[in-house]
């Protein structure tokens, strides 16, 4: 039976260290692209749901753009 030979190489030089998986989630959006986007969910009424849902049909419209448009007049200043 031969046996086989595995030549091990010298030791690896430094590498940079990889940030940590929390350093990288909390400053992955600080760059120059859009602003990161939170998911918000409300219980309203299905008749309200159901008008909404139909008036946005007939624009041509999402739902979720016509709300964060709402909210955008309410609450950002300009």
């Amino acid at each position: 039976m031969s046996t086989k030979k595995i030549s091990i190489g010298s030791k690896p030089t430094a590498k940079p260290v990889q940030p940590s998986a929390d350093e990288w989630v909390e400053h992955r959006g600080n760059g120059n692209g859009p602003e990161p986007m939170k998911r918000l969910t409300i219980d309203i009424p299905e008749s309200l749901h159901r008008t909404i849902k139909a008036q946005c049909a007939m624009r041509g419209t999402k739902i979720a753009d016509e709300v964060r448009e709402l909210l955008l007049q309410k609450y950002v200043k300009s």
